[in-house]
């Protein structure tokens, strides 16, 4: 089955998997969305869902686990007298879409008494027949797993190899996500999406006291096949961080503790993106800053009465939502409601501009369409706003790099890589880990430190920002388990953005606050 882009996704030449294509895709929708007009629906979608994944653990050279796991089924859902109805299945035949179809209804029927507003879907331009794949070479799927374990062997030996390193632990996550979608209005999609996270992290030991320290690499997970992981895209270089690792790992081990207080800071971008998802990207999820999802760390101090007033950041500030993004995780060519993928602005010049958010909730923030942001993970799990691609956009006029953004501290920290974080449910106070901080003394790096943390609200960093490095710094990084709702779903997604400079951030000893 060929692959197509329009209206504007990104095609890699691969075909739709055959045992995808070849189930009864059509005549599972024919008969679902019929029987549902026939119950009454004045809306109906049908969305079937296959969900490949593998996941390897290798501990010091040896295989700990590998698990294969494949989820298929499908999913109706309606929209009866302005109520939602939903209703999935695992048996994949005609007779039994149009039962499940029946049930959504009868589902929305019944809840119909408690329903106090109205659901109305924005339009949605008609997609017939559309297909779209994501940007990959190699299908990790088609892969042995020896040979998988054979590299992540390889990995772990250089790293156990070296003086000081006690333990290696390799991990390697694949998954392969494909749906078709159909519904009332006539649109009829299907689309394959291939994503990966590889690993691996270093640790040493005192023996004598039996404390530990980490480090890990930072090669972030992406929309891309088999060949980011053995480096022959030329994505990332896993020869020279392997490499390095157990030489930042040792000066780890005898950096001296942070003195906290207000301090200036470059921050690399394998550590920000984290930053970013948290204090933009869940901040300005539509549903969160209207109250509706409050369940899961919900809600948001962005709310719709700020729009277009509210200062996120410094002028320099420009974010950006992408559901196109090349190479992103949540990157799709439609979502899952039929919502061909989009860019839009979030915060511009500083200022709240956008949000995310999918066909039920433009209405309510008066837009005419949805900017594509529907998803469920899983064919048993209704589509609900999930996060686009948010990212933070690079110096438009001068490409400055890293080096220039540090020789214009006199004192203060390179942060380096991601790790433990904490956020307040409104998005607004939090505090930042990472993987390593080095030392800026008049311009020039010197030195590792530890047990730094980075503390602000939302506005006050952003708003620190004094300048961001140009296109030669920015870089996606990203997340495979976004967590949301209830019942929880997990949702994949990157973020992009360059280095930057914040000015008079506070800096926390982590060790001190622990106690210790």
């Amino acid at each position: 089955m060929a692959t197509s882009t329009e209206p504007g996704g990104q095609s890699c030449g691969h075909d739709i998997d055959p045992e995808f294509a070849g189930l009864p895709l059509q005549s599972l929708a024919d008969a679902a969305l019929s029987a549902a007009r026939a119950a009454g629906a004045e809306h109906a979608d049908l969305r079937v869902h296959r969900l490949c994944t593998q996941s390897i653990r290798l501990r010091d050279g040896r295989v700990e686990a590998l698990t294969d796991t494949v989820e298929l089924g499908f999913a109706v859902r309606v929209i009866v007298d302005g109520t939602w109805g939903f209703s999935s299945h695992a048996v994949l035949n005609p007779e039994t879409a149009a039962q499940v179809a029946r049930s959504a209804v009868a589902v929305a029927t019944s809840l119909r008494a408690l329903n106090r507003e109205r659901v109305a879907l924005a339009d949605e331009p008609r997609y017939g027949n559309a297909q779209w794949v994501s940007a990959y070479e190699i299908d990790p799927f088609t892969i042995p797993a020896t040979d998988k374990v054979a590299l992540l062997q390889d990995y772990s030996g250089r790293l156990s190899a070296a003086d000081g390193v006690d333990h290696v632990t390799a991990t390697l996550l694949q998954v392969k996500e494909q749906t078709y979608y159909a519904d009332t209005a006539g649109s009829a999609i299907i689309q394959q999406r291939v994503r990966l996270e590889p690993g691996l992290e270093a640790v040493t030991v005192d023996t004598a006291s039996g404390a530990f320290e980490t480090m890990r690499t930072l090669a972030p997970p992406v929309g891309r096949g088999w060949e980011y992981v053995t480096g022959a895209d030329g994505v990332w270089d896993w020869n020279t961080e392997l490499g390095r690792i157990p030489e930042w790992l040792a000066e780890k081990v005898k950096a001296p503790s942070v003195v906290p207080g207000p301090t200036d800071l470059v921050i690399d971008p394998t550590n920000l993106w984290l930053t970013i998802h948290e204090s933009i990207g869940h901040a300005t999820e539509y549903d969160r800053a209207i109250g509706y999802e409050s369940a899961y760390a919900g809600t948001s101090f962005a709310t719709p009465d700020l729009l277009g007033t509210l200062q996120y950041g410094t002028p320099i500030m420009h974010v950006t939502a992408d559901r196109m993004q090349r190479h992103g995780l949540a990157s799709v060519g439609y979502d899952d409601e039929g919502v061909a993928g989009q860019r839009w602005d979030l915060v511009r010049d500083g200022v709240l501009v956008g949000y995310q958010l999918d066909r039920a909730f433009a209405p309510r923030l008066g837009l005419e369409r949805s900017n594509g942001c529907s998803y469920a993970d899983s064919p048993h799990h209704v589509p609900i706003q999930r996060m686009a691609n948010v990212s933070l956009q690079p110096d438009p006029e001068r490409d400055t790099s890293t080096r220039e953004l540090i020789s214009r501290v006199a004192d203060g920290i390179y942060i380096v890589g991601d790790k433990s974080w904490s956020i307040d449910m409104q998005r607004y106070n939090f505090q930042f880990t990472g993987q390593r901080f080095f030392r800026i003394r008049n311009g020039e790096l010197d030195g590792q430190l530890r047990d730094v943390a980075y503390q602000a609200t939302t506005t006050d960093f952003w708003g620190s920002m004094e300048a961001v490095g140009g296109p030669s710094t920015w870089q996606l990084g990203g997340a495979f388990n976004c967590g949301k709702a209830q019942p929880g779903q997990v949702a994949a997604v990157s973020h992009g953005c360059p280095s930057v400079l914040v000015r008079g951030v506070n800096v926390l000893n982590t060790r001190t606050e622990a106690g210790q």
